[in-house]
């Protein structure tokens, strides 16, 4: 029997109104919300936050950027044994991506918390420091399908305390093909346990999960709230992490900004890219939390009458900033949820002013630039790394520009001046304005082979880095078929066999990992997908012999690739993929 509660984002409840403290909730988990920057609870967390509280089982529907994560995390938090260094807790999620985000939310929440310890288990990553985090005692365990399931096979009674369970975007995971995993992840646990489930959606699949795994559960529906951001201008360039100060170096050459915000992730990122900027002539400042206050408000002054043209924050140290003459967001690194995204561009297009949003995005947050356009109901339109010649063009007009009023001042005093300078230099007034026109320049090339040669080299992106399915390859994922589940595995037959046909645009790579090390094609392909931010398709057939294995990957960007999973372990041994001469 499934009682539902149903709530809309737009509803005001007694709770809503309130704060965290009338949620009942843990002094050390309110401290750590404090701390954090939580003010008041969403609509998902005023509703499932008590019954969790309370030990209901529970159904949520609601989509990512809702609050859900905070949602199931404060209350088990609040519910847990700290004193007891065992596993309690059970967190699932479809993908490496959102495994890490729920860790690193949990370990936010618990940072008042000394004795509570977070592992996130995923493929593609080695598992030695992930069973020493487990038989240390960590109470919470988030984990993708596929990997825990690896380690069941090594260690069944893994969760065998497990007390509380949450299944997060359950609706992705049975996409990906996990229902498998997750029954044997059901069966590894003990019957007596709190399960809660998330998801956008209930398919039949679903409800059939919690028809079967879960005790009366109380129905939570959030309905969704398309956030607009209608004055703001948003795009997107994807880039590789290790460009980005290149990247934003570019753009800013081109975008025709009076006053920007730019949103990092760390303390350390707001220095180094604001060094940067400083370095090329940018009027910019860092603001952090190490910031003292005194000096905050005086950065945020600067801002706002011109002395500052730039200011690079985290999001915490950005709260409360209100600057009228902010014309562009610059997202240099990718936030957490997308409401991050919609506060953060929020701070542009206000008092009926346009913005301009930028955004960075790495191979592997495609799927969350895919959760903002879902989220705010708009498309974040994809742009181009701008060239020389666009650069070229953008320093002439910015020049001009700036001479233009000069140029048609009729009042100017300096006809003396003129007269003199070129009289003691012996130089025409043509000769006279070149010179100026260097020294104005001076530091910036005008020419186009000039602006080629100024300009940091920026791989162009491949398909090859078009996406990345996160831990979609982890047990999910399945290889393209060959002569069985494996993809043409040799179980265990003695003596070489021919390799196939390869397909069209792969070139074979081999690996020192075969059955004897007890890798199975599953294996590789999650590792290559993880490390290697390609999508599944771009893999081709997967051989797994006794003592080695053969793995199609796309010719285009090989060396690039093989260079990206040069550090790779599968079940702990190093991947080692080499190009396969076959003759």
């Amino acid at each position: 029997m499934t009682q539902e509660i149903s709530t809309t984002p737009d509803v005001g409840t007694a709770a809503e109104i309130g704060n965290f403290s009338t949620l009942g909730l843990h002094p050390s988990v309110l401290a750590a919300i404090t701390a954090v920057g939580y003010e008041e609870p969403s609509p998902i967390q005023t509703k499932s936050i008590p019954l969790i509280m309370a030990g209901h089982d529970m159904i949520g529907q609601a989509q990512t950027g809702t609050g859900k994560t905070a949602a199931f995390a404060l209350p088990i938090l609040s519910r847990i044994d700290a004193a007891r260094r065992e596993a309690q807790v059970l967190v699932l999620a479809p993908t490496r991506e959102l495994a890490l985000q729920v860790a690193t939310a949990f370990e936010s929440f618990a940072a008042q918390m000394s004795s509570v310890n977070v592992v996130a288990i995923y493929g593609g990553a080695p598992m030695g420091p992930q069973l020493k985090a487990i038989r240390n005692g960590a109470q919470v365990i988030v984990a993708t399908p596929g990997r825990l399931v690896d380690h069941l096979s090594r260690n069944g009674g893994l969760l065998s305390t497990i007390k509380f369970l949450v299944l997060d975007e359950a609706d992705e995971m049975l996409k990906l093909g996990f229902m498998d995993d997750l029954e044997v992840i059901f069966n590894a646990m003990p019957d007596e346990r709190q399960t809660v489930l998330f998801s956008a959606t209930l398919p039949a699949s679903i409800r059939g999960i919690a028809e079967k795994h879960l005790r009366n559960p109380q129905q939570v529906k959030i309905a969704s709230k398309t956030q607009t951001v209608a004055r703001i201008e948003q795009a997107h360039l994807m880039v590789h992490a290790d460009q980005k100060v290149n990247a934003v170096l570019r753009l800013l050459e081109v975008e025709d900004f009076d006053a920007m915000i730019g949103f990092v992730r760390t303390k350390q990122a707001t220095l180094d890219i604001a060094a940067a900027l400083e370095a090329k002539g940018y009027k910019v400042a860092a603001l952090n939390g190490d910031i003292a206050q005194n000096q905050r408000e005086r950065v945020i002054e600067s801002l706002k009458d011109g002395r500052l043209n730039i200011v690079i924050a985290t999001d915490v140290a950005a709260r409360g900033l209100d600057v009228p003459r902010i014309t562009h967001v610059f997202n240099i690194d990718m936030p957490y949820d997308p409401e991050s995204y919609v506060h953060r561009i929020g701070r542009t297009g206000r008092a009926g002013r346009d913005g301009r949003a930028l955004l960075l995005v790495t191979p592997r947050e495609r799927r969350m630039l895919q959760v903002i356009e879902r989220v705010t109901g708009q498309k974040v339109a994809e742009i181009l790394l701008p060239d020389a010649k666009v650069i070229l063009q953008a320093r002439i007009r910015r020049l001009t520009q700036d001479l233009a009023p000069r140029v048609k001042d009729k009042e100017n005093k300096n006809v003396e001046l003129l007269t003199h300078l070129t009289t003691e230099l012996g130089c025409t007034v043509e000769d006279l304005a070149l010179a100026l026109l260097a020294k104005t320049t001076e530091g910036q090339a005008f020419t186009l082979d000039g602006v080629e040669r100024e300009q940091p080299t920026i791989a162009p992106r491949s398909r090859d880095d078009r996406g990345d399915r996160g831990d979609r390859g982890d047990r999910g994922s399945r290889p393209p078929r060959e002569g069985g589940r494996d993809g043409g595995r040799d179980s265990g037959s003695r003596g070489p066999r021919e390799p196939l046909a390869l397909s069209e645009g792969k070139v074979r790579c081999r690996t020192a990992l075969g059955t004897r090390d007890g890798v199975a094609a599953r294996n590789l392909l999650g590792a290559i997908l993880n490390e290697g931010g390609l999508q599944r398709d771009a893999i081709g057939r997967i051989q797994i012999r006794e003592s080695f294995s053969l793995v199609e990957l796309p010719e285009e960007g090989l060396e690039r690739l093989l260079g990206k999973l040069k550090d790779t372990r599968v079940g702990g041994k190093a991947l080692k993929l080499r190009r396969y001469r076959e003759d």
